[in-house]
């Protein structure tokens, strides 16, 4: 099962107050036992490396950097990638809606990836099954 992983699902993981820890952690657990095939993109990585550094610290920038990065294949979003996401921003016209969840939309239609690991209800709204 290819799954993709949002930045709300990392940043839940790795933070041990944030609400949603618990249920991250449980379902990182499953997804490696089972050798699903894990995917994210460069602007995702990006965002929660951002996030990371803020909340945590570069430390844990470090070890997602070498314990979590490593397990992921990476899709590199190009310039079609980030016009159709910037475009599909545009249209929604929705303050919340983020460039980044745009294009992991994107990459997800276009790589025929049902499943994605977030806690964020725009995946969902978008069509996505969301894990967990």
């Amino acid at each position: 099962m290819t799954t993709f992983i949002d930045t709300s699902f990392f940043i839940a993981l790795l933070t041990k107050e944030d609400r949603f820890h618990a249920k991250a952690d449980e379902a990182w657990k499953s997804l490696l036992e089972s050798e699903a095939s894990l995917v994210s993109t460069n602007y995702t990585l990006l965002e929660t490396f951002s996030l990371i550094q803020n909340r945590l610290g570069l430390e844990a920038v470090s070890d997602f950097q070498r314990d979590v990065v490593p397990l992921l294949s990476l899709e590199w979003v190009d310039e079609n990638y980030h016009e159709a996401g910037l475009a599909a921003v545009l249209t929604a016209k929705r303050r919340n809606l983020s460039l980044v969840d745009c294009v992991s939309f994107e990459v997800m239609r276009r790589n025929r990836v049902k499943n994605v690991l977030t806690f964020d209800k725009h995946f969902g709204e978008h069509g996505f099954h969301c894990l967990p």
